[in-house]
């Protein structure tokens, strides 16, 4: 099994590098490749980490997975990419200096359409999709395939091999969130139209359920579908992953950002390896007896209903947030989460809630702007998992 540089003979964990895109300065982009191939034959679980360089406790789960002695533990294979993004993390920065936005924003859409050509970020996250998958992304997805003869070849000496041996059964996509957020597994909306039936989505959503419950911490739903869109999150590693290669994928925001926080990696760790269990890459006795529960130290959600994503409350008065609730407590609609104070501490405003849930972190920083979110929430989902790709299909 190999990908890269880095080839795994059955019973072996290999390290090596996947070149991604050459640098105008020599040499190449490439990102740090693990894999622990098992003894026996089983299924393929993906780990990637790190697509914002500032998230370091994903980094350090996706390493500290990676135990030498994990092959002869497996049936299947791990494979890891504990780095996504080397460029932002040279800058322990969210963004990388290819552009001036997300990095998690580029990965394919089989249906999007666009004319202009793709620019670096672009190309590097649909190699990687494509290593993640087995097989080239859908051809002609941002003009890419007119320029890069169906997206695999860098030039003439630089290629990602997208082979099967290593393609996906299940990723978990490891991030963090704000300062003081506590650690949550998200789930993607499943998406039906061109790409898949519904009956196609409701089979890939039981799955979807299936490695979201193992990790063990508590899961909410994205936004809504047509924000969801608006967002561009069906082209984040794990949306790209689930809507157009057909993965189960999902993201697990492991706390603050910036800093390993050793607790949620432990917890993190753990996840890992119990979805590992689930998905049959395990015996359950072959968990390390090292690690917590899966889930130990994480704190349970306060509500016992379905909840999603969501961004706020917004202020509608600028000033300075002062904070009435901390990460973890739970809400109901019309409580006031934050006050807007002057610069000198006259009260200005309140803002509060118009909906239940509970708070997932508040935002950073003092100073606030008219239509700023103050805090980002878990809050009621009576929505669908499984949605149609386009509002208006019946």
């Amino acid at each position: 099994m190999h990908l890269g540089t880095a080839e795994a003979a059955p019973g072996e964990l290999a390290r090596g590098w996947l070149d991604v895109t050459d640098l105008p300065t020599g040499g190449a982009e490439r990102l740090p490749v693990l894999i622990a191939n098992g003894v026996d034959d089983g299924p393929t679980l993906w780990l990637t980490g790190g697509v914002h360089g500032d998230e370091a406790t994903g980094v350090a789960v996706a390493q500290d997975a990676m135990r030498e002695d994990l092959p002869e533990r497996l049936a299947g294979a791990v494979v890891c990419v504990p780095v996504a993004s080397p460029a932002g993390l040279r800058r322990n920065a969210r963004h990388t200096y290819y552009g001036d936005d997300d990095p998690n924003r580029h990965f394919p859409d089989a249906e999007r359409d666009a004319s202009r050509p793709p620019e670096v970020q672009e190309r590097i996250d649909r190699r990687l999709y494509e290593a993640i998958v087995g097989e080239p992304a859908p051809g002609g997805d941002d003009g890419e395939a007119e320029n890069d003869d169906e997206g695999t070849e860098v030039g003439d000496d630089l290629s990602v091999d997208a082979s099967p041996e290593v393609a996906a059964d299940a990723l978990i996509d490891l991030h963090t969130a704000g300062v003081g957020s506590v650690p949550f597994t998200i789930r993607d909306r499943v998406l039906y139209g061109e790409r898949r039936t519904e009956a196609e989505a409701e089979t890939l959503a039981a799955d979807l359920d299936r490695l979201a419950d193992a990790f063990g911490f508590p899961v909410l739903t994205e936004y809504p579908a047509e924000e969801y869109l608006d967002q561009r999150l069906q082209r984040s590693t794990a949306g790209a992953a689930l809507n157009t290669g057909g993965v189960p994928a999902i993201t697990v925001e492991l706390g603050a950002h910036s800093v390993v926080e050793e607790d949620t990696r432990a917890a993190g760790v753990a996840g890992v390896y119990a979805v590992a269990a689930e998905f049959g890459l395990l015996d359950a006795a072959d968990v390390p007896d090292d690690l917590p529960a899966p889930g130990e130290g994480v704190p349970d959600a306060p509500v016992d209903f379905p909840v999603r994503r969501f961004r706020g409350p917004r202020t509608e008065t600028a000033g300075l947030i002062r904070h009435r609730v901390a990460a973890g407590d739970a809400v109901a609609a019309g409580d006031t989460v934050a006050d807007v104070v002057s610069p000198t501490g006259e009260p200005r405003a309140e803002v509060t809630v118009d909906r239940d849930g509970y708070v997932l972190g508040r935002a950073e920083g003092l100073a606030a702007y008219e239509g700023d979110a103050v805090a980002s929430l878990a809050v009621r989902d009576d929505g669908d998992l499984v949605v149609p790709r386009d509002a208006n299909e019946d």
